[in-house]
């Protein structure tokens, strides 16, 4: 946890539950990135990673979340919620964030490659957008970035093993 950050014992409550999502999305073999929304302290917005289940670029966590909790509240503003996400949101999904004016989002792992929270780019406070996100990096961020790098590194034997089968059977061997 970010020692400068301040987190309440329901932000580590509903980090649990977007790690949750996470696992789902790790079980279906997504990188696990998971989210939950909170109005009221209610969960009223559920997402995992389906990129690949789905074939579908926007298949993202937290937008899967957002539609949720919009159709939930029935309306496309969460003004009033707060979003949990196991990883720091990307440039579609931090935009999808600043248009559903939702006012805190907590993170957990950084996302060097691909984070638009501060990352990368810094889309969630830019003064140029008509909302400003109060952004917090960090929360259960070592449970968070675990469960990636277990995922890639899964994956890379995966990888590699498939590209070893492939291998023989095309009778293609490295020494030929």
């Amino acid at each position: 946890m970010n020692p400068d950050q301040d987190y309440t014992s329901n932000d580590i409550k509903y980090m649990k539950e977007a790690l949750k999502q996470a696992r789902l999305a790790y079980n279906h073999g997504e990188v696990p990135i998971g989210c939950v929304i909170v109005y009221e302290d209610r969960i009223i917005g559920r997402g995992y990673n389906r990129r690949n289940t789905d074939k579908c670029t926007l298949s993202h966590a937290e937008i899967t979340a957002i539609r949720r909790a919009s159709k939930e509240m029935g309306d496309w503003r969460l003004e009033e919620c707060t979003m949990y996400v196991t990883l720091e949101p990307c440039q579609m999904c931090a935009g999808a964030i600043v248009q559903a004016r939702i006012p805190v989002v907590c993170a957990g792992a950084v996302s060097p490659k691909a984070g638009c929270a501060g990352s990368i780019l810094d889309i969630l406070t830019n003064n140029e957008f008509n909302h400003q996100v109060d952004y917090r990096q960090g929360l259960l961020e070592e449970e968070c970035s675990n469960l990636l790098k277990k995922f890639f590194v899964e994956l890379r034997i995966r990888n590699k093993e498939e590209k070893r089968l492939k291998r023989e059977e095309g009778g293609d061997t490295e020494d030929t």
